[in-house]
């Protein structure tokens, strides 16, 4: 019995020694390395550290649109996914993401987030038989068509003058038009917000989709609601007037 379990023993020690002769003392195991930042090339990870808090997991959307919504991608080419990712979006919250615009990004990581959100969230036939308006505008908005339009197909969910609604929010908000630049506003009117209930450019009023100039009219009508100083609920005289007794103490 003495001399099986030292059998049993002899045999435990070969195994755990033969187990470790891969890999050197000291040295981690094959594959267990840490990626450089540059070299991750998993979407999984890329998407999640860098668009999922703005777009929302899976792209079901957050305080930016949702990528996830096959509207929006059959509106948009790779070319212009692309070139949002790399350089961003001027004047609103989206950040340019390439390193040769200052980010953190390579060409070959921007590649495979602009190839997997097409791959994994567009959808063929999303379109039907319809001509989408085209994802920029053909010709100049005018403000004053825009308005009526609004009144058509947007004033039911936004309110009247766009102040906000039972079934929407207030889309001339300061706050919110210093946030989106006028493609965003064109964006969302053509493709909808589908995770907050906004139906596309065929869905405001049954049988009667807008056309391609009264989306550019409606944009020009929201873009002319925009303030030169946006979220600033007191004037500068109310400003000045309630911090006269601070400045009057401190004397």
């Amino acid at each position: 019995m003495n001399a099986f379990r030292h059998l049993c023993v002899l045999v435990g020690l070969a195994a755990t020694l033969a187990s470790g002769c891969g890999a050197p003392h000291g040295q981690p195991n094959k594959g267990s390395e840490v990626l450089a930042p540059k070299e991750v090339l998993a979407f999984g990870t890329l998407y999640a550290e860098n668009c999922a808090g703005c777009h929302g997991g899976d792209g079901r959307g957050g305080a930016a649109i949702a990528l996830a919504n096959p509207v929006y991608l059959a509106l948009v080419d790779d070319a212009a996914i692309r070139k949002v990712i790399a350089d961003g979006m001027p004047g609103t919250a989206m950040p340019a993401f390439a390193e040769s615009s200052g980010g953190m990004l390579t060409q070959a990581q921007i590649d495979v987030i602009t190839k997997e959100i097409r791959t994994r969230w567009s959808k063929q036939g999303v379109l039907d038989t319809a001509t989408a308006p085209s994802y920029a505008p053909k010709a100049a908005g005018d403000a004053q068509r825009g308005e009526v339009a609004y009144k058509t197909y947007c004033e039911s969910c936004h309110g009247p003058g766009g102040g906000g609604g039972p079934k929407g929010s207030a889309i001339t908000n300061d706050s919110f038009l210093a946030l989106v630049s006028d493609q965003g506003l064109r964006t969302i009117v053509i493709a909808g917000r589908p995770e907050l209930g906004a139906p596309d450019w065929r869905g405001n009023v049954p049988g009667k989709p807008m056309s391609d100039q009264e989306v550019t009219d409606v944009v020009a009508w929201l873009a002319s609601q925009r303030v030169q100083n946006p979220g600033q609920p007191y004037s500068a005289s109310n400003y000045t007037q309630h911090e006269e007794p601070e400045n009057a103490k401190r004397k």
